[in-house]
């Protein structure tokens, strides 16, 4: 461990500047490569896929790309993927099946743009468009950057695909920033004090190749697909268990949790803590300081670390979350390191950022009253009978495939009361839209409710109110209570989201800058990879 100094990703400037100085559009063209990328000093070289402006210049993660708010970024995406995919594409899940070549798709997470630019799972399209999806159009996108500055990433979406081709490489971040607004925040700023921090895990054959186990829990249903993907190396920006050298100053980390399913729950050694600034895209209202704090896969902390306040030269970026998780009641989990911290042994530096006492207190407050109607979405997990392992998970107990069944309004407001019926905390993602979780409720009796809701699908005929009542309250982090696009659910609970169709700045607009109701429509769905890839997933039809 820590033999690897962190990289920062290449960046990708997403506008122009004309004569004038005035910002204007950018245009990008990016590329999804077969190529090696070196994990470790010590491992060979590993075969991946990877987005770059060029095979030479791809990386894992990706560039960053550095979006202006406002300015509109367009990327023309290539698949230059090789006709075979190097890990195991399990063909019996519902999945982009072409007779040749890799299909992949680009989503921004996080980002506000048109359903044809959004990367819909079915507008896949392979190497040299042999074979394009159902609601292929076009690999031109355009991101509007119509939206609050914040941390957004893009990864692949295909069909089936998107936990192979997100775990082969296929992943990388984006700002949209705001310079007016951000510069009077006074945050750390700069490339060597204004980092994104990308992790995910992996795990690796004795040549460097990446190991995924080929065989399914339920072989006889699914040949390889396993309802989690685990590796014991923590990756970030590219690098296994790297280090970074840090002056004794404050350092701003956007931290992204890229894993298929792993869940960190990040401390610091040496008492040192994270002040959050923004959750998701979003800029919380006010700091919020943590010792420690859980990240979902596809979250986003972005935080401010202060390395003057550490009485030591080194500290370790560490996580003590069950994989899967939550795990079994009781189980402690081993504290695995991630990354290591050398601090500058000189005195503190001067050190001209600041942690102001308010941050974005402008956007408005979640508010309940303002929902016009209120949906149930149940999570299901269905097991084999004998093994009790699972064999695919659904929500509102519909395939991905069946009609859509959510049309929300356009410049209206909803509450979602997402009941988890299972045993795993699954990190919902809506695209589109934000929404704030308003409070999270465990069911008592629960093994009662889900047995009846596995029958009648009913919340109502199964006592929901009963099943609540004298249940307990889980709190929401206070990092976590602002707008956001992602948010755990944790098993056997009830979690009341208030879903926003409308964009969050300025507070009274109602309209996005484009047609909504067009192209092929969003989708909501759980953030681990592998259950989203098994129908943990529903198309969603904004209407006006």
């Amino acid at each position: 461990m820590f033999v690897d100094e962190l990289p920062d990703m290449p960046r990708l400037r997403g506008y122009g500047v004309a004569e004038d100085g005035e910002l204007v559009a950018g245009n990008l063209t990016i590329g999804m490569y077969e190529t090696m990328w070196k994990f470790h000093r010590d491992l060979p070289a590993t075969r991946v896929f990877a987005y770059g402006p060029s095979k030479e210049a791809a990386t894992v993660p990706g560039p960053t790309v550095e979006a202006m708010q406002g300015v509109p970024t367009y990327v023309t995406w290539t698949n230059h993927l090789p006709p075979r995919h190097f890990l195991a594409w399990d063909r019996t899940l519902t999945a982009a099946t072409p007779g040749r070549g890799v299909p992949a798709v680009v989503h921004l997470h996080g980002g506000v743009q048109h359903s044809a630019s959004d990367g819909h799972s079915l507008a896949w399209f392979t190497a040299g468009f042999a074979a394009t999806g159902p609601h292929f159009s076009s690999p031109a996108y355009e991101y509007p950057n119509q939206q609050p500055p914040g941390n957004l990433w893009y990864h692949d979406h295909a069909m089936g695909l998107t936990r192979v081709n997100i775990l082969a490489g296929l992943l990388g971040a984006y700002r949209v920033a705001s310079p007016a607004e951000e510069a009077a925040l006074n945050l750390p700023s700069g490339e060597a004090f204004d980092r994104n921090l990308v992790l995910f895990d992996r795990d690796f054959c004795a040549d460097g190749s990446l190991f995924m186990n080929r065989t399914g829990n339920n072989p006889t249903v699914h040949p390889q697909w396993q309802p989690e993907y685990f590796g014991p190396v923590v990756v970030a920006n590219g690098k296994a268990w790297p280090y970074l050298r840090v002056r004794r100053r404050r350092y701003r980390f956007r931290i992204l949790n890229a894993s298929n399913a792993r869940f960190f729950r990040l401390s610091l050694s040496g008492s040192l803590r994270f002040v959050h600034v923004a959750s998701d895209s979003v800029y919380l209202a006010k700091p919020v300081a943590t010792r420690a704090f859980l990240l979902a896969p596809s979250e986003i902390a972005d935080v401010v670390v202060d390395f003057a306040e550490s009485g030591g030269d080194t500290a370790l970026l560490r996580s003590d979350a069950p994989a899967p998780y939550p795990g079994d009641p009781g189980e402690k989990a081993e504290t695995v390191p991630v990354l290591k911290f050398l601090i500058d042994k000189d005195a503190t530096e001067p050190d001209p950022s600041s942690l102001p006492a308010s941050l974005m207190a402008q956007y408005p407050k979640p508010d309940a009253s303002e929902a016009k109607l209120t949906r149930r979405v149940a999570m299901y997990e269905y097991t084999k009978e004998g093994t009790d392992e699972p064999t695919h998970l659904y929500l509102n107990a519909r395939s991905y495939m069946e009609p859509v069944t959510e049309t929300p309004t356009e410049g209206t407001s909803e509450l979602w009361d997402v009941i988890n019926l299972t045993d795993d905390n699954h990190p919902l993602h809506l695209h589109l839209a934000l929404f704030a979780a308003l409070e999270q409720r465990s069911l008592l009796h629960v093994d009662e409710f889900k047995d009846c809701m596995m029958r009648r699908g009913d919340a109502d005929a199964c006592g929901l109110e009963r099943h609540l009542a004298g249940g307990r309250r889980h709190v929401v982090p206070r990092q976590e209570r602002g707008w956001k696009n992602v948010f755990k659910v944790r098993p056997g609970t009830v979690t009341r989201l208030l879903v926003r169709f409308r964009p969050l700045s300025p507070p009274d607009s109602r309209r996005f800058p484009f047609d909504v109701t067009a192209g092929p429509g969003y989708v909501y769905h759980c953030h681990i990879l592998d259950h989203e890839d098994n129908e943990m997933m529903r198309p969603m039809k904004i209407v006006r």
